[in-house]
Parts: C-alpha cells; sequence; structure tokens
C-alpha cells in the first residue's frame, strides 16, 4: 500500500476555525469617519506599541515565540548621471525626489552604457525608478525622430495588478513630459479598440508573459514597428520567475531576442528582484545574457518589527485524537479585527484562495459587531476575481478607503501601497525572499513597520516559529529554474518555429538540449526540416503547446447557475480538489455550493448557498521509478535522484463544520486519475538498518508515511520551492526498488529543480526533518509534525518514534555531500547525457500525443 502527500495551496483555509471574540475595550481607529472614507494624515503608530496592544490580550503574550528588532538604516544619495535628459530628472524632482540613492544612480549608469543589469535590493527601496529613469531618457530621445517612436520599451511584470500600478506610477511621472512618453498596458483586459493605437503608437508598453508569449510575439509582424525599435526591456519582480513558471519565462525572452534580431534591435535588459542569493546568476540563466549585479541597498528603512507569533492549543483533537492548534486563518482573522479597531492600517497574506475569503468574512463579521461601517473598509483580495472587481479593489487600496485586506501572493509584489502600517502573513509563504517580500509592503517612505509571522499547523511553520535563526541568521534563496529542461524547450521551439523558422544559428540561444530535441518533434509531426530551417507543419497556434503558468490545462470557468454569470476561474490543475461536485467555494465573502464539474468543457456549475461546514479534498498517488540518473549510498541504505512517473487521482472530500473543524462525514468522489512524468529524489533503507532502527514490519509503514510528510514540510526551508510544487509517496515495498522507499517529487511535468535541489542538500533537509518530529511535544504525532490535512490515507498509519529512529539511523551513513548529477566531472556524464537525450524523446512523444 501506498501512503501519499500531495500538497494543496488551499488545505490551511479548510482546516477548523475558532474564533476569538474582539474585545470592546480597544481604542476606535481615530481616523475613521462614517461615510468609510480616510480622515486624512494621521500619526503613524509605533510598532512595539502596536504589537504590545495585539499581545495584551487573554493568553496573547504566550503565542508570541519571538520577536525581532530589525534598526532603522540610513540612506545614501548620489546623483544621476549626466546623460540622463534633463526633463527627466526634473520629471522626478517634481514628484518630491531631489536625488537618487546610490543604487539607483549606479543602475541608471549600467543601462545607458548598454549593460543588462540586475537591482536586488530590499523592499520599497527605489528600484523601479532605477530602472525608470534610463527608459523615459531614452524614449524621450526616440521621441525627436522623424517618425516621433525612435526608441520604446517593454514592461514585463508577473501579474496584472503590477502592471497597472506601475502604469498609474508612469502616467504620474511622465505628465510634465507630455506626449513625448506614451504609456499603455497591454493585456488580456486591454479593449480590442485600443490595441491597435498601442501597437503603432505606444512607445512603453506595460504587460506580462502571458500576453507576450500567447498576442505578441505570434503576431510579431504587427509589432514589427515597436521590436525595430526596443530600446529596453524591463523585467519587474524577476525573483518570482522561478521552477516551471520561470523557465517558460525564460524560453519566452529567448524567442523575443530572436524576433528582435530579426527586425534588428538588441534591447538592453534592466531586471528589478528581491533581495536573492546571486541574483545575477539567477538572471542570466533567465534572460540567456550576461548580467552586472547592483545589491547594495542603499535606501533608509525605518525600524521593523518582526513577531512569530503561533496560535495556541485548542480543546479540539484532531484524527487518531491529535491535538489541534487553532488555525492560522481564525488567529489571522483575529488579529486583522483588532489592528482595523486601532486603525491600524494592515495586510494579511495567506497562501491560499479561500483562506484570503474567510479571513475576510470572519474579520467583517467581528467588525459589524462594533461598527458596521468599519465592515465595509476590510476585504479580499485574490486572483480568480473579474478585472473590473481587481481594479475596482486596487484603487480602493491605493486610497486609503481600505483599512485591511487579506489577500493572497497577488498582491505580494511591488504594487505601490503607501501608508500600510503592518503585515500579517498567514503561514511561512515558502521561501525567505517571499517572506521578506510580503513583510516589506509596511513601512514604506521609511516609516517603522511590524510585521507578524501566524504559523500554521504544519511541521515547517512550526519549525521556524521555534527557530527564529532559521529565518533571520540565514540568506535568502537562490532561484531555481531549469531552462532546458525538454517538457518547457519543446514546445518553445514548435513556437519559435511558427514565428520565423528556426536555423541551426538559432539553437545556440535555446540551449544545449535543442539538438537532441528537435528530431523528436520531427518525428513527432510538429516540425518539418526543409533545407537549413525547421518550420512548424501545422494549422493550430504553436504558442497554445506551452501553457507557462502550468495550470495543466484551459482554466474551469466557475459559473453560477441560476443567472449564468461568471464568478471567476480556477486553473485545471487544481480543479480536481477545490471546484469537484459537492465543494464549497467562496467569493468575496459569499458561499456557493459546486453542483457539477464539466471536465470536457472546463466549467464549474456553483449555486447559493449556506452551509455549516467547509470541503476538504482527499486524494491517492503512486509512483514508478523511469531513470535512476544519480545513486549515493547512504550506509546500506540509497540516496537517489531521476525520472519517475505519478498517478494521482481525487478520491472523495470531507465536510468539516466551520467553527469546530469537527468532520461531519466523507464523499467519494468519481474523477479520472491524472498522470505526470517529473523529477524525485527519493531514498531506500535495507533490512540492517530497519532492525539498528527498531522498525518492525507492524510499524514500518507508519514510520515511512510519518518521514514523508515531515520531510514535504520542511522541503521549502531548502529549495525555492512552495509547498504544493511538490508531492510525495511512501511505500514499504517498492516494486522497482524492491525496498523501503519514501520519494518527493517535482508536481510539474519534467520536473523544476526542487527535487534536485532536496538531493543536494539532503543531509540538511532530513536533518531538520527528524529534528521537527523529534522536538515535537505531542506524544504521537500532529499537524505541527507528521500529520497533514491533505493526506489520502486519513493520516493512518503513521509512527512518529519510528521515523524519527530510521531517520537517525539513515543520517548516520549519510555522506558529508552528496554527488552532483551535473557534475562535468563525473565518469557517468555519458550516460546521464543518454538519458537527458531520452527525456527529450519522451517531452517530443508527450507533444506529439498532446
Amino acid at each position: 500500500m501506498a501512503f501519499n502527500h500531495l500538497p494543496a495551496g488551499v488545505y490551511d483555509a479548510l482546516a477548523s476555525l475558532s474564533v476569538t471574540p474582539v474585545p470592546h475595550s480597544m481604542p476606535m481607529a481615530k481616523n475613521h469617519r462614517s461615510d468609510g472614507t480616510p480622515a486624512g494624515p494621521v500619526t503613524r503608530p509605533v510598532p512595539d506599541a502596536v504589537l504590545a496592544r495585539l499581545a495584551s490580550g487573554p493568553n496573547r503574550a504566550s503565542r508570541i515565540t519571538h520577536t525581532e528588532h530589525l534598526p532603522p538604516r540610513a540612506g545614501r544619495h548620489a546623483v544621476w548621471p549626466d546623460r540622463i535628459r534633463a526633463e527627466v530628472v526634473a520629471a522626478v524632482q517634481a514628484c518630491g525626489i531631489d536625488h537618487p540613492w546610490a543604487h539607483q544612480a549606479l543602475a541608471a549608469e549600467h543601462a545607458l552604457d548598454g549593460d543588462s543589469v540586475v537591482v536586488a535590493t530590499g523592499t520599497a527601496s527605489g528600484k523601479s525608478l532605477a530602472y525608470l529613469v534610463p527608459v523615459l531618457s531614452a524614449l524621450l530621445d526616440g521621441s525627436e525622430a522623424p517618425n516621433g517612436r525612435g526608441a520604446t520599451a517593454l514592461y514585463l511584470a508577473p501579474t496584472k495588478a503590477l502592471a497597472a500600478d506601475q502604469h498609474r506610477s508612469v502616467k504620474d511621472i511622465t505628465r510634465p513630459l507630455g506626449n513625448a512618453v506614451r504609456p499603455a498596458v497591454y493585456d488580456g483586459d486591454t479593449p480590442v479598440e485600443q490595441r491597435e493605437w498601442i501597437r503603432q503608437y505606444a512607445t512603453y508598453v506595460l504587460t506580462n508573459p502571458d500576453m507576450l508569449h500567447r498576442g505578441i510575439l505570434p503576431s510579431h509582424a504587427r509589432w514589427s514597428s515597436f521590436l525595430k525599435s526596443l530600446k529596453y526591456v524591463v523585467i519587474d519582480e524577476c525573483h518570482t520567475y522561478r521552477g516551471v513558471f520561470g523557465s517558460h519565462v525564460a524560453q519566452v525572452l529567448r524567442r523575443l531576442r530572436r524576433l528582435c534580431a530579426r527586425y534588428g534591435s538588441s534591447p538592453v535588459f534592466l531586471l528589478a528582484s528581491a533581495t536573492a542569493a546571486e541574483p545575477a546568476v539567477a538572471a542570466r540563466r533567465l534572460t540567456g545574457l550576461p548580467v552586472v549585479e547592483v545589491a547594495d541597498d542603499a535606501s533608509p528603512r525605518g525600524e521593523v518589527v518582526f513577531a512569530l507569533w503561533e496560535p495556541p492549543l485548542t480543546e479540539l483533537h484532531g484524527e487518531k485524537g491529535a491535538p489541534v492548534r487553532r488555525t492560522a486563518t481564525a488567529e489571522t482573522a483575529g488579529l486583522l479585527t483588532d489592528l482595523a479597531v486601532q486603525g491600524v492600517r494592515t495586510v494579511a497574506f495567506v497562501r491560499s484562495r479561500r483562506g484570503a475569503e474567510l479571513i475576510s468574512v470572519i474579520a467583517q463579521e467581528r467588525l459589524a459587531e462594533i461598527d458596521r461601517s468599519l465592515a465595509r473598509r476590510v476585504a479580499a483580495y485574490r486572483g480568480g476575481y473579474l478585472p473590473e472587481e481587481r481594479r475596482a479593489l486596487e484603487q480602493a487600496l491605493h486610497s486609503g478607503e481600505l483599512l485591511g485586506l487579506a489577500a493572497t501572493t497577488a498582491l505580494e509584489l511591488g504594487i505601490d501601497v503607501s501608508g500600510l502600517d503592518a503585515v500579517l502573513i498567514a503561514g511561512y509563504p515558502g521561501t525567505r525572499a517571499s517572506l521578506w517580500q510580503q513583510a516589506g509592503r509596511a513601512g514604506r517612505g521609511g516609516q517603522g513597520a511590524l510585521a507578524v509571522l501566524v504559523a500554521r499547523d504544519d511541521p515547517l511553520d512550526t519549525f521556524l516559529v521555534h527557530h527564529p535563526e532559521a529565518l533571520f541568521d540565514q540568506p535568502v534563496e537562490s532561484t531555481v529554474l531549469d531552462p532546458d529542461n525538454p517538457y518547457v524547450l519543446a514546445p518553445h521551439l514548435c513556437a519559435a518555429a511558427a514565428e520565423l523558422p528556426l536555423t541551426e544559428e538559432d539553437l545556440g540561444l535555446f540551449g544545449p538540449a535543442c539538438p537532441g530535441l528537435l528530431p523528436q518533434l520531427e518525428a513527432a509531426g510538429l516540425l518539418r526540416r526543409r533545407t537549413r530551417a525547421w518550420h512548424w507543419t501545422r494549422r493550430e497556434r504553436a504558442a497554445d503547446l506551452a501553457d507557462i503558468r502550468g495550470g495543466g490545462g484551459q482554466p474551469v470557468q466557475i459559473v453560477e447557475s441560476g443567472t449564468g454569470r461568471l464568478l471567476g476561474t480556477v486553473d485545471a490543475a487544481a480543479a480536481h480538489a477545490s471546484v469537484h461536485e459537492g465543494a464549497v467555494h467562496l467569493h468575496q465573502g459569499r458561499t456557493y455550493l459546486v453542483r457539477s464539474l464539466d471536465l470536457a468543457d472546463s466549467v464549474a456549475l456553483v449555486e447559493r448557498a449556506d452551509p455549516p461546514y467547509t470541503t476538504v479534498a482527499r486524494d491517492t498517488t503512486s509512483i514508478s521509478v523511469l531513470e535512476t540518473d544519480v545513486e549515493v549510498p547512504w550506509g546500506t541504505g540509497r540516496l537517489c535522484y531521476g525520472s519517475v512517473e505519478v498517478t494521482n487521482q481525487v478520491v472523495s472530500f470531507l465536510r468539516r463544520r466551520v467553527i469546530t473543524g469537527e468532520v461531519l462525514g466523507e464523499t467519494k468522489l468519481d474523477l479520472p486519475p491524472r498522470t505526470l512524468r517529473t523529477r524525485a529524489v527519493w531514498w531506500t533503507v535495507t533490512e540492517d538498518q530497519l532492525d539498528e532502527a527498531r522498525v518492525g514490519p507492524e510499524i514500518l509503514g507508519g514510520a515511512l508515511h510519518a518521514a514523508e510528510h515531515a520531510s514535504i514540510g520542511l522541503l521549502p526551508l531548502f529549495a525555492t520551492c512552495d509547498r504544493w510544487d511538490i508531492g510525495g509517496v511512501s511505500v514499504p515495498l517498492h516494486p522497482d526498488t524492491l525496498l523501503p522507499t519514501v520519494f518527493v517529487y517535482d508536481g510539474h511535468p519534467g520536473g523544476a529543480g526542487f527535487a534536485e535541489r532536496a538531493f543536494h542538500t539532503a543531509r540538511e533537509w532530513l536533518t531538520a526533518t527528524r529534528q521537527a518530529i523529534a522536538s515535537c511535544e505531542c506524544d504521537a504525532g500532529c499537524p505541527s509534525c507528521i500529520q497533514s490535512p491533505k493526506c489520502g490515507n486519513g493520516n493512518d498509519p503513521l509512527h512518529k518514534r519510528g521515523a524519527v529512529r530510521l531517520l537517525t539511523v539513515l543520517l548516520r551513513g549519510a555522506p558529508e555531500k552528496p554527488e552532483d548529477p551535473e557534475d562535468p566531472e563525473d565518469p557517468e556524464k555519458a550516460e546521464q547525457e543518454q538519458k537527458r537525450e531520452e527525456r527529450a524523446q519522451k517531452a517530443g512523444e508527450s507533444q506529439r500525443a498532446g
């Protein structure tokens, strides 16, 4: 029997809620008016004082496990390079910015020199101005050309919201320049009647990688005058381009560079990143170009008070009688309520869409008990909203009309939200880079800020709030992406060939995997070689082969059955678990029940309802080994890395009472299985190791299962991944290894680099896993160590002490550092190259089947 765990981003929000009423003795917001609008400038709250008031409630102080004080930092000014147009400098000064910070001036200097540059400094350090000033100067020069458009620039943001916000900022700063700079947003929401004007006349086009991939590059002939004059490409928030999404974007950028060369331009790339390890290396992998790094942050910073907060244990008991903590969702909703009552402007970040809706609903209900007008100043913001809903929320937050917002990472990125006093983070966001990015949203403009990380009841969060050094004494992670992944590269080669016939001279641009992959694409009937070039052979749009967000297909539309109104969408990959028949769906505080899910037409029909429960899907997973690339002895056991095939199926869902979390029942589902070929790390143990660990057959399955759950929970601490990017399977006797085996795999076709990172850091990763299990205060396992609410086997069996003993023995045999599967000196390199070619062949077969 296989014990499995394939995490989903929604599971924390579906856990039990236990809401504490807000004390009525708290002071009312001094900047509140009954008409729901801000009353004007107010004195900013002192972070320490705000935290002290939060901790003053009943049994609150004991929930703070650590407080980190980051002292304020003075700024260092410089002057703009002489080559920047005086009009641009004057426009910037008109916005109240007399002098740039030193890193802004240095980045502008590199841009003017024609060097691609990445600015990797902290949140609110002025990265936007660092790239915008040289861009505006070039556009102003270009406006003097006979056609009025001698230079153009392209801005790429990972979200529509960020592009819209940057558009507002650019319009504000360029107002003194008149029509010389013509910015415009070009995305899926842009009206058709505006698109032709943008193609012909806009000088600064703001878009996203999706629109570049599907709309601009396939129609490059209509963009020829724009591409011919392209001087700069700005890539904002480039640290978000990681994993499979980042690998896809890397290939989209290579296609862009190829078309620019066709039209005679060679744009300079200007990248902005949150603080990251080796930002120049990541930027070079993303763009394929040499990139200069500017990482010395010269901007000022106010005091930051960062608290780690662990919700209390409740009187409830979960599966197998395990103790249950109050959920991060409920705890964050209570804190958001308290902060809103104090008049503290706050954003609460939550990992799932449903979590954002729940936090908003709970806070609104509690605020309505105090002052109904306050309830109107709290809202939710997440992906899946309709464009007009997103724009209205962004404007309300920007203007200060909203006092509190529960948001998914759609708002994490650099949208300019001035005046925020506090940030609540409901659960570790997966990487230290994202943690600091979210925390940095408060205190902009050099003001002090409060950040609170509210731990979820899972192994990683529990580990972090009791080991603050893992957050505050460690550098941020490297960005992981693999543009050579054949499952990523193959569809982009097809798209490139459809844009312009692909020649041998182009192959170097797309990477070393091209020569082995092209024959497979020919054999699949996707490309045909004529003389010296490969041509796209089909009538279909080649760009449609690549789903760059990794959604796994066409998004599922959520439609209200009685009215036919479109409520939103959900990614195809998440549809089985989130909008199956019988699922509870939340949208802007309203509750719906899913009546049917039509996978063929990608439509989920819902109707208004008010059930007293939430739902959580359960699944089962099986796995088979396709190829073992590397095998390293760990004592008598083995640590392996290679290719696997995973079969996953959502089989049922639980109904849980909203307030208590009580399980009301389980309903079976009949959904088709989903198959995934990907990359995995796995470890095996031998009979001798089991004897040494005193793990007999009666507890073997539970020990492996517990180690698997905990290791999945801890991996985001070592790889730049989110929990839903990875999955796992544990088997007491696997048919391919013929040994007890634990697998952890990338949840994306062809892999995403996370399992490889796990292989490289296996000793540290599994040591932290063992420590997290052993240090938990529970007796037999709980959600803080080895239980998972998503487990398709109902967290049965699990054996906490057996897992600790098994990991202890395994780690005794661990070498100091595993071999590098890509080490050029590895004597098995030739064999591995052969396996890479076989992966390319399978990718080609997969494209043909699609």
